[in-house]
């Protein structure tokens, strides 16, 4: 992971020191007589998560935004939204950091059509997911997939086919996006992928002898609580990407040693930009992608990466620098890039 990568994953936990710089979430105004969301928080069990090694959650929270027409209109079905969080933050805060429900009511407001906008929690012991499938984490690429798919179509009035079903997500929750969007095209029909993190293989270049060594002296969660953002970061990655359940009481291989080479493979195999060649079918299928990315953000060169190959293969996608940080105007690409796109490609037509 590069110095440029480290410090856009700082911004978007909020935790950047002095010497990386501070980042302002700038928020739309509201817009007077806006149409008013309701706001649900609700369990989802996860079956694909249950056995997971590290003891997370099995029940995760939900934050489920209904459109205002939903209560009086019990006839109609609508479209869902899934939105993923970034890495070190969950659905609470990733509900702060776009200012949701104001700006989905911002949304409507200016003209976008009524959809269902979930917000799963997908933190962890060490901070976040990656949306991967682990016996260390837990199943959380088919949590979302199926069991939270599942959950909100038995639930709620939903349009349940994937040509009804977007998925968004931002920095980790980007390459969420992207990972889950590629693997599960049976179940998306549109992606909007932000500012997505960790496209690109990573080397043992990207690893400080005393990082590794800090890395290697955690034996508790109390002990990776303790840790600095970057390097638990890497436990999260390590958690996801290289679990060994042979290894407690982490369950998880470090990219240390003579085991380096072996477990950056494995995470190699995990990065986007080195697996989408398999799955160009299932990316050709989506009505419509959409990326975006801060032209002050360090994971601009690699988002733009992701563009070129999609365009390589004639994947048709949509892709925006916009001024701003990693975390700058997200509120802002939400209400006006996000849910506008989703109203434009999703299918509203009633079953």
């Amino acid at each position: 992971m590069t110095r440029t990568i480290i410090a856009a994953l700082c911004l978007a936990a909020g935790l950047c020191s002095a010497a990386w710089g501070q980042a302002k979430n700038n928020v739309p105004d509201p817009i007077l007589g806006a149409p008013t969301v309701t706001v649900e928080h609700i369990k989802v069990h996860g079956a694909s998560l249950e056995g997971n090694l590290e003891g997370d959650a099995v029940d995760r929270d939900v934050i489920v935004f209904l459109p205002p027409s939903y209560a009086s209109d019990t006839s109609r079905r609508y479209p869902v939204v899934y939105a993923l969080h970034g890495y070190s933050i969950g659905a609470e805060q990733w509900s702060q950091e776009i200012h949701v429900p104001q700006t989905i009511e911002g949304a409507y407001a200016k003209g976008a059509k009524g959809m269902i906008v979930v917000l799963p929690d997908s933190k962890t012991v060490h901070n976040g997911s990656m949306y991967s499938s682990s016996v260390t984490t837990g199943d959380f690429e088919n949590f979302i997939a199926r069991d939270l798919v599942a959950y909100i179509d038995s639930h709620y009035r939903t349009i349940p086919r994937r040509e009804s079903r977007g998925l968004v997500g931002h920095s980790m929750g980007g390459y969420g996006a992207i990972r889950i969007g590629m693997k599960h095209a049976d179940v998306f029909g549109s992606l909007y992928i932000m500012s997505p993190c960790c496209l690109s293989p990573r080397d043992a270049g990207s690893f400080k002898p005393e990082d590794l060594a800090a890395l290697e002296a955690v034996k508790t969660s109390e002990d990776s609580a303790k840790l600095p953002f970057f390097a638990r970061a890497q436990l999260a990655s390590a958690a996801a990407w290289s679990p060994d359940p042979k290894k407690p009481p982490l369950y998880l291989d470090l990219p240390t040693g003579d085991d380096q080479n072996r477990v950056l493979a494995k995470w190699a195999a995990n990065a986007p930009l080195a697996f989408i060649d398999q799955y160009v079918a299932g990316l050709k299928r989506y009505r419509a992608i959409a990326l975006d990315v801060g032209d002050q953000d360090g994971l601009r060169i690699d988002t733009g990466k992701l563009h070129d190959i999609l365009d390589t293969y004639g994947i048709a996608n949509t892709f925006e620098v916009y001024p701003g940080t990693h975390v700058s105007n997200v509120a802002f690409r939400f209400q006006d890039h996000v849910m506008p796109f989703f109203s434009n490609t999703l299918s509203f037509e009633q079953q």
